[in-house]
């Protein structure tokens, strides 16, 4: 008996060592070395270095001089330990109500524009931290009145942030609501009334 499990033991700890020791910290070493910012989340940063978002997860923008991202289903709006999706099918009571509502809201805010879908759908993680270009189009009325600007000079910076398919074929083009918002603060400042975002 002892013959068969001293090399399963011996087996198990070095298995132990190098699978679960030697290789995960040489991936993040590399991973360190080579990408650090992917490695650490993707941080984005404020001028004096405070963290103030990732590029990667969405954040909850509802002041009217900001871009606002696509609806979150991950629990208290784009919290990212709760994420997913809301598993809600098409004909769901509940989803068909939020959507309606969402609906009639920006109906209100954009009389007579054509609402896009992902201003009233949640992404399949709750997170995306992007808007379609049409999304970001449809709420620069709003923006620049309350930011008191020309509607032409807040679309050019929308125009300015509209990112390309990966790789020019892959997904749609997208806008990432975080930089969208810092490249408009950096343009035109929001006075005292306009902040909270």
């Amino acid at each position: 008996m002892l013959s068969h499990l001293r090399p399963a033991l011996v087996s198990m700890g070095l298995l132990t060592a190098l699978l679960g020791v030697a290789y995960p910290l040489a991936v993040t070493g590399v991973a360190q070395a080579a990408f650090p910012a992917q490695a650490n989340g993707s941080l984005v940063r404020d001028a004096g270095g405070q963290v103030i978002g990732s590029a990667l997860i969405g954040q909850a923008f509802i002041a009217p001089a900001y871009f606002h991202g696509r609806p979150s289903a991950a629990g208290n709006g784009y919290d990212a330990s709760a994420s997913s999706g809301s598993n809600m099918g098409p004909l769901n009571d509940k989803l068909i109500e939020r959507e309606k509502a969402d609906a009639a809201a920006l109906r209100a805010e954009n009389p007579g524009a054509v609402i896009p879908a992902d201003a009233v759908t949640t992404s399949g993680s709750g997170l995306d931290p992007d808007i379609s270009p049409a999304n970001a189009r449809f709420q620069i009325p709003r923006v620049a009145e309350a930011r008191g600007v020309p509607e032409g000079q807040v679309s050019a910076v929308v125009e300015a942030q509209v990112l390309p398919p990966l790789l020019g074929f892959i997904g749609q083009p997208r806008v990432n609501v975080l930089a969208l918002n810092r490249a408009l603060d950096a343009r035109f400042p929001p006075n005292s009334n306009n902040k909270g975002g």
